[in-house]
């Protein structure tokens, strides 16, 4: 008989546990330095220190996991940031659970926010997921709970079409708040290195936190191509340890899907 935790979590690897104590951060750009700060502001390093390298994106220098970010300007333009994860990935060689891409991570932490703005509640007792491809992210509508209950027993339109309340406009204002953001300051860099040092504090803190980054997703969700798409994922000390099996609705796999397929139609002309 299968058990509750068969069920809702997949091993992602078998490698023993690895201790990290060294933070390298490659690109000394915006992003990267503000990174830099937000990493030493949550004390995670155990010395107190952060490695900052002013190579290429792809130079990875004396890391044991990676963690892709938005400080690729010239390339992003071009590419997604999941397909620069895959990139990274098959450039360094790393074991898949050892290269990481920021994903939608960010974007669920505006997701809860904005929920918890919109019912006057702190976007901690907000759960709710953000996943699929960096920028063009799927609200899984499915799984929002406030305090475990779900809001769909409550307004089964929810995020849809048909819905009276309209709650579809929760995640577009998270879309557009990184273009408002940059209109109003000419940057989002804090943003994203709140996120990464979110992530950095999980895996070197070995917290086991839950995080819908971009990961290696073939044989996931009806996936049949080697894509990097954000789905939840146990961070511990060895990068991605394991990945929580999310029931969909057929609409919010079908979109998953439908994001899968654009991205490979770009990756698939890629010669690595």
């Amino acid at each position: 008989m299968a058990t509750v935790k068969h069920e809702l979590i997949r091993n992602f690897t078998s490698e023993e546990a690895i201790h990290h104590s060294k933070i390298s951060i490659v690109g000394t750009g915006s992003v990267g330095m503000a990174c830099a700060i937000s990493i030493l502001l949550k004390c995670i390093p155990d010395d107190n220190t952060v490695h900052l390298v002013t190579m290429s994106p792809w130079t990875l220098v004396d890391c044991e996991t990676f963690v892709v970010f938005d400080d690729v300007d010239h390339f992003a333009e071009y590419w997604s940031m999941d397909i620069l994860t895959y990139v990274a990935w098959k450039l360094s060689a790393f074991p898949k659970n050892r290269v990481i891409g920021s994903g939608c991570n960010l974007d669920t932490a505006r997701f809860r926010y904005f929920i918890g703005q919109r019912l006057g509640i702190h976007s901690e007792n907000c759960h709710g997921l953000v996943l699929g491809e960096h920028g063009d992210s799927i609200p899984i509508w499915s799984g929002v709970n406030i305090a475990g209950v779900p809001l769909k027993d409550l307004n089964s339109d929810i995020g849809t079409d048909k819905d009276p309340e309209q709650w579809e406009n929760v995640h577009k204002k998270v879309v557009s708040s990184a273009y408002e953001m940059f209109k109003m300051k000419g940057y989002t860099s804090w943003g994203v290195s709140l996120s990464v040092a979110d992530l950095t504090e999980s895996i070197l803190k070995n917290l086991r936190r839950v995080h819908p980054v971009s990961t290696l997703s073939k044989g996931l969700y009806g996936i049949n191509e080697e894509i990097f798409l954000s789905i939840p994922c146990i961070l511990g000390e060895n990068g991605i340890t394991d990945l929580i099996k999310l029931k969909l609705t057929p609409e919010e796999e079908a979109r998953l899907q439908k994001s899968a397929e654009i991205l490979w139609e770009i990756q698939k002309e890629l010669k690595l």
